[in-house]
């Protein structure tokens, strides 16, 4: 019955195009420049949908807030990761692009979106983010690091094991209600909450329906695509080069994939920088960090296991450094405009790394 269910499987799937032909590089960019497109603007409107449906079933806007509007902007790091966890536990291999997706993700968005907005303008750091948020994304990061390095089956590689998925499940759907029970009791003592406080477009039962579906829709196939095209891509530079696959689709999810699902974040914090709205900046970052390992890591996980190459370490490792960087700088209270250019040479240093790393 499995050979059976594979094949069907494969089926579904699209086919892989021979990189050897100029047309094969055009359709793989394309799937990737489109997917990403297709992540960007569907998981809006799939935010919105759901936003709308969820206070017209009298649900409060803060508490859709931290829930929907949450997950959702989740949703592009989300797509891809599944995807690529869907097509390893189908076709084999490393899940290269699932990991390199948050691990490059959760970089990019203290080193890259919180460096150019802090470039516009300084970075309020609040007490609560810095006694909450800041130690959770902290200990999210431990824990991602603690899973793939230290508990891992395999020899020469590292893995998240389906165990280990469901615990970081867990702890985002903790967090989250953790959230909500502090919300709703700071709103009993008249206290100005800044967490979830989102707009909340009105919308008729039927569109809010038909934007949900269509957003989920279109978010799904630009997970689809922008792991298809990557792969590809990934592929086809290892084969022209000579240089090893690993660490290829290591190099393109920890670039051009996170950089393309982090491009909600950047948007996001450098408006709210832009506007004065700094600390929304920060809450941005650290929330996406958070949602991203737990989240998106943990039902990745769930789905297949995660198996990546042993370069991942280097990596972790970075992730964790930045992330201790950010706590560090944050007890200053505020993250200057030093600190971004500071976040922004380090993104700089660590991409030239890699690329060395790949091609040496």
């Amino acid at each position: 019955m499995i050979p059976d269910f594979v094949a069907i499987q494969k089926l579904a799937l699209i086919p892989d195009v021979p990189m050897t032909e100029w047309w094969s590089w055009l359709i793989c960019v394309a799937c990737l420049a489109v997917g990403v497109i297709l992540l960007w603007k569907c998981s809006d409107v799939f935010v919105d949908g759901a936003a709308s449906i969820a206070k017209k079933l009298k649900v409060s806007t803060m508490i859709i807030g931290l829930t929907v509007v949450a997950f959702g902007t989740s949703c592009p790091e989300l797509a891809v990761s599944v995807s690529d966890s869907i097509a390893c536990l189908i076709d084999g291999g490393n899940a290269n692009v699932a990991i390199g997706n948050v691990v490059g993700s959760n970089i990019c968005n203290i080193l890259i979106v919180l460096g150019v907005s802090a470039v516009f303008t300084p970075i309020v750091v609040k007490k609560n983010v810095l006694k909450r948020d800041l130690p959770v994304m902290l200990g999210a990061t431990a824990l991602c690091i603690l899973f793939v390095l230290v508990w891992s089956n395999i020899e020469g590689s590292y893995e998240i094991l389906r165990p280990e998925g469901i615990v970081l499940v867990v702890g985002i759907f903790g967090y989250v209600a953790y959230l909500v029970v502090t919300a709703k009791k700071q709103q009993k003592l008249g206290i100005q909450m800044d967490e979830g406080e989102t707009e909340i477009k009105e919308m008729s039962t039927a569109k809010s329906i038909l934007c949900a579906v269509l957003g989920l829709i279109g978010v799904i196939i630009g997970g689809e695509a922008v792991v298809y095209g990557a792969k590809n891509i990934a592929i086809g530079i290892g084969d022209v080069a000579n240089l090893n696959h690993d660490l290829v689709e290591s190099l393109v999810g920890l670039t051009i994939v996170a950089i393309g699902t982090s491009l909600p974040e950047l948007i996001v914090s450098c408006r709210a920088a832009m506007h004065g709205q700094n600390d929304m900046a920060l809450g941005n970052v650290i929330g996406s960090n958070i949602f991203n390992i737990l989240f998106v890591l943990g039902l990745s996980s769930t789905v297949n296991p995660l198996v990546v190459g042993q370069q991942i370490w280097v990596d972790l490792v970075v992730m964790g450094g930045t992330a201790l960087l950010l706590f560090g700088l944050s007890f200053t209270g505020k993250i200057r405009k030093s600190f971004g250019w500071l976040f922004i040479a380090c993104y700089a240093g660590y991409l030239t790394y890699l690329i060395l790393r790949t091609v040496l």
